[in-house]
Order: structure tokens, then sequence, then C-alpha cells
């Protein structure tokens, strides 16, 4: 997949160092390693045995590729951030980590954001709850405007240019080095939803 970059706290220059290069590489190398044709295919999957399965979007493909290759690559999916178990759960947790990084995969509502951005903090500082992880920077991988448009994505999913307007009001907030990466549209093909019985919609690949 192409995607952009926008580097938070120098993260950039930091992710690309000696300490932190070969596992930020692994991020970049697995996603410009999905291709279109890994999208379609995985996508259209999950309709083999019945039509009516297909998702909307190709979000759940990009999540289910992203999960299969980081793992084979040591990445913890789903990682608990803290130890304590009165703090487990969907919203302490991240969806990757690897020392020294945290990921998170934001394919979720708008509102979210700004506890997505959050969560790499929390893995990255230290906390009156003892810590399951301990990270130095984060990742966040989103969907630019143009793959929401072209993916099928819901009206309410924040996007990468949403991410980045929240980056200047929660500066103060935001204290360990965070890299967001937009995932753009796909060059070969679009999603269009269609409607079926009982107000089910599924996601359609369309070449062009």
């Amino acid at each position: 997949m192409n995607f952009i970059e926008h580097s938070f706290r120098h993260a950039s220059s930091i992710f690309r160092n000696e300490e932190f290069g070969g596992v930020y590489e692994e991020i970049i190398s697995t996603i410009s390693g999905i291709s279109d044709d890994d999208l379609i295919s995985e996508h259209e999957s999950y309709g083999v045995d019945d039509q009516t399965k297909i998702p909307k979007s190709v979000s759940r493909a990009i999540n289910n590729l992203l999960k299969a290759r980081l793992e084979a690559h040591g990445w913890q999916s789903e990682s608990a951030i803290f130890q304590n178990p009165d703090y487990t759960g969907d919203r302490w947790r991240l969806d990757f980590a690897k020392v020294p990084f945290s990921v998170e995969v934001a394919f979720n509502h708008t509102t979210v954001i700004a506890w997505n951005l959050i969560k790499p903090v929390l893995a990255g500082e230290l906390n009156h709850v003892q810590k399951a992880v301990q990270t130095k920077g984060g990742i966040i991988i989103c969907a630019t405007q143009g793959l929401k448009d072209a993916g099928g994505f819901d009206s309410a999913v924040g996007t990468y240019e949403k991410f980045i307007e929240h980056l200047d009001p929660m500066r103060n907030l935001l204290t360990v080095p965070i890299m967001i990466i937009g995932l753009e549209a796909p060059v070969s093909f679009v999603i269009e939803q269609h409607q079926l019985e009982l107000r089910k919609k599924i996601g359609r690949v369309v070449r062009i």
C-alpha cells in the first residue's frame, strides 16, 4: 500500500536511528508489501461461502493482513498496557507492541482519535499502575481521506487528516514521539457498497 507520514516530536529522525530503525522498518515494509491484489483477495475471501458476509469496507482486510504479517515479525498483537487486572479490555490494550514501539491501527470513530493518541503515551511513560509493556514511541496507522472514500469506510471514521488536527491542541499531553501513517487509496480498485435485504450492505470490489 502507498502511504504518507506525519512526524510528531521528531519521530521521523528518532525512529530511523540505530536503536529504532530496524523495528520501524518492519512496519514500513509490512505496509508497503500489501498489494491491491492482496486486499482484494482478503476482502473477497470473507464471502466465499456467503456473499452477505463480505464487509462494507476494506478495513477488516487491512487489519487482518497487518496482523498476520506483523506477528510473523514477532510483534505482539492486542498487547496489554498494564498488568493490573482492573485495567484490561480494548481500552487498555495496544493493537501491536514490540520494543520500542506501540502501534494503533485506527479505523474507528472520529471521537476516539484523542484516546488513540493517548495510548502510546501510557505505554511510553512511567505510570502509577504497573506496566505490562514499556515502549518509547508510538505509531498510528489510519486511513487518509482518499482511502476512506475509495475503501467503503463509514462516514464517521477518523482520518489521517483529523489525527494531525488533534496534535497541536494535545501537544502538552503527547510527550512521546509519534508517527502518523496515512494509508492511501488503492490504485486499481474501489469499493462500492451494495444494499442487500434487511438493511445490510456489502462492499463490492470494482476495478478501475
